[in-house]
């Protein structure tokens, strides 16, 4: 399972879909602006930024989150580096990578930059940002972590179609590995997503989502 990476068509030759789970990576509208609104709004970001910030992430997918959360912590003047670290269990290619992130030209100088020393895996300096892609289960890796989040980003596919990433247990994981006080944030509002939030500790909101989607959830550790 480990070594295993995304299999993947291409929507209009722009949109990755992932051949795992049949479910596009980003929104067919705005992948980015998705994901400002969903996991940067959501999680009160830019404006919680603090020296030595730590997001955490269920699927890296593209990186195009942690493109758009580097982005805003640079233009928000912020010293030192922004810690990211995301959890994957099926790694997309560097190429397919790179023909992804073509759609997204505001963040380009990023992820050039980010491109430029990716090897697919693993610990990358990327001077402001630490950035740490750790592959396999999350159900798994999760636990081995460490670390503790100031904010989540829970990007896994479709709770329909990737329910194991987004499981009661593995919500208290989360839980487990927030900082007092952290948030958590996602584009689904389906509602064992949100019991499963709620179960695990956090107070659950459903707001306005991205796009078609009527409603995401956003969330605050209690």
């Amino acid at each position: 399972m480990a070594d295993q990476q995304a299999r993947l068509s291409w929507r209009d030759g722009t949109v990755p879909v992932s051949e795992q789970f049949d479910d596009p990576y980003f929104s067919i509208q705005d992948g980015l602006a998705e994901a400002e609104q969903v996991f940067l709004a959501g999680n009160g970001l830019p404006e919680r930024f603090m020296p030595g910030f730590q997001i955490a992430e269920l699927g890296f997918g593209t990186g195009l989150n942690m493109l758009a959360a580097w982005r805003a912590w640079e233009q928000a003047g912020q010293e030192g580096q922004l810690r990211f670290t995301s959890f994957e269990a099926f790694p997309m290619a560097p190429a397919d990578i790179a023909k992804a992130l073509e759609a997204f030209p505001a963040v380009a100088p990023w992820g050039e930059r980010f491109l430029a020393k990716w090897q697919g895996s693993g610990a990358c300096d990327l001077g402001s940002l630490q950035l740490e892609v750790i592959q396999g289960d999350a159900r798994m890796s999760l636990p081995e972590w460490t670390g503790q989040a100031d904010a989540w980003f829970l990007d896994g596919f479709s709770p329909a179609k990737n329910p194991e990433l987004w499981e009661e247990a593995l919500m208290a994981r989360v839980a487990a590995r927030t900082a007092p006080g952290g948030t958590a944030a996602t584009y689904t509002a389906a509602g064992f997503v949100r019991r499963g939030l709620e179960a695990a500790g956090f107070e659950v909101t459903r707001i306005p989502g991205y796009g078609r989607k009527r409603h995401m959830t956003k969330a605050v550790l209690r």
